[in-house]
């Protein structure tokens, strides 16, 4: 019946059968709330309790990487996702603008030796529908970092550019106040950074978590 965006997630007012209920969905999105509601409601008809099944909803986990909520802020939220298109991205940042009272701040870049007119269109998305935007590397691979890097802020001219991917997620958080919400957009589940042929051990989710606890 309603859906409200909170920090934690989302607050739903459902109506089954007849009888209110409230549930915190911790899951950020109305992508996400009507996957959600849809299982609940085939959980439902094939006969599970609606007392359980609303339960369970509010202590669904989503995929690794997809929107995840790194907990750890008393101030705004974080969130990784594996977004790395232009549509993907889009989606993304809509969906996480409901939730953001302050500002909406994305990390994000393109990766290397992939479609390369995508990378001015993931900028101008990021310029246009973010309050602050940081491009920083996402892969590069056999490509020079600060040539992605460039073709990408074509699109948003208005962006910081931060190369090194650690030093940008630190620098989203600690410019995070009440209110705000850090997406770090590419990676989303992926453990590496690929530079030059090589994969670095990298983790966004790990990354975040370092630094909300430097800048706790």
């Amino acid at each position: 019946i309603a859906r409200r965006a909170v920090p934690e997630g989302q607050r739903l007012t459902l109506d089954v059968r007849g009888d209110l209920h409230e549930v915190l969905l911790p899951l950020a999105g109305a992508f996400q709330a009507s996957n959600a509601l849809v299982a609940a409601g085939l959980c439902i008809a094939a006969g599970e309790t609606p007392a359980r099944v609303l339960a369970a909803l509010e202590t669904i986990t989503g995929a690794p990487g997809r929107l995840q909520r790194i907990p750890g802020s008393g101030r705004g939220e974080v969130y990784v996702d594996y977004a790395h298109t232009p549509d993907g991205l889009e989606t993304v940042l809509k969906a996480l603008r409901p939730h953001a009272t302050g500002r909406l701040i994305v990390v994000f870049g393109a990766g290397g030796d992939r479609d390369r007119a995508k990378r001015p269109m993931m900028g101008e998305i990021a310029g246009r529908l973010a309050d602050v935007a940081i491009v920083t590397d996402d892969n590069p691979r056999s490509e020079d970092p600060a040539v992605i890097r460039k073709a990408v802020r074509k699109g948003c001219p208005g962006a910081q550019e931060i190369g090194d991917r650690r030093v940008a997620i630190r620098e989203a958080i600690e410019m995070m106040g009440d209110g705000d919400v850090v997406i770090i957009a590419g990676k989303g589940h992926e453990q590496g950074q690929i530079v030059g042929g090589v994969t670095h051990p990298f983790d966004d989710a790990t990354e975040a978590a370092e630094a909300l606890r430097l800048h706790a």
